[in-house]
């Protein structure tokens, strides 16, 4: 598993922040961040919680506390940036490059097609995937993306690749054809085509994320997982 702390077992600055709109890390599970758009993306509560799928002890919670319909400009998510060095098995940028397999739980009363997807931050190049919520169940969601030939990754400890997971989406991020055959160069309208869920559209909505998998693999397997 490329993510760190998938499982949302660790919380060392907090386990809960109020009145969130901005992007950065918060008081909540470790290496998971938020990115924001705009000058409004709606107020939210963002935890550890011990809410969880049957094989799972924590989740990170984002409960919304102040609605928000976006304007066209305006987009938030949460994400994960991930560290070159710990990237090199996807030999991406090579005519050996592999794909991958992204598996994850999501629970949440908010129905609609959401967006996640890769954003490669040292070539601005992108792919992504839609997933469809049609429940407000637990459910565990699989997407694999492409290999990419094109625009290797630094060996270093800086970010490299971006994984997130779109939350609400104007339509300046919306107008477009999302990139899912093929990664390519990133444009706003294209990144995250395809999102209708908005979780700020009311104060009763929650969402729910654990059990974040990705793999260099054509298809997902089981968690993995690790000891706290």
């Amino acid at each position: 598993n490329l993510v760190i702390n998938g499982a949302m077992q660790v919380a060392q600055r907090g386990t809960s922040q109020t009145g969130v709109n901005s992007s950065g890390y918060k008081n909540a599970c470790d290496r998971w961040r938020f990115n924001a758009s705009g000058a409004n993306v709606g107020t939210y509560t963002v935890s550890q919680s011990t809410t969880s799928p049957d094989g799972f002890g924590t989740s990170l919670k984002i409960d919304c506390t102040t609605a928000r319909t976006p304007t066209s400009n305006e987009m938030y998510e949460v994400e994960q940036r991930l560290e070159g060095q710990d990237l090199q098995s996807l030999a991406k940028g090579t005519s050996a490059s592999k794909k991958l397999s992204l598996s994850f739980y999501v629970k949440t009363n908010v129905s609609g097609n959401y967006i996640v997807w890769l954003y490669d931050a040292d070539n601005n190049r992108s792919v992504g995937a839609v997933y469809t919520v049609s429940d407000s169940n637990w459910n565990r969601y699989t997407v694999s993306f492409p290999a990419d030939t094109t625009g290797g990754l630094d060996n270093d400890n800086a970010r490299s690749l971006d994984l997130r997971f779109v939350l609400l989406s104007g339509s300046d991020f919306t107008s477009g054809t999302l990139n899912t055959t093929a990664w390519a160069t990133t444009t706003n309208a294209n990144s995250r085509a395809g999102q209708t869920a908005n979780v700020a559209s009311s104060t009763d909505n929650e969402w729910y994320l654990t059990g974040v998998q990705l793999e260099v693999s054509d298809h997902a397997t089981d968690f993995e997982h690790r000891s706290y």
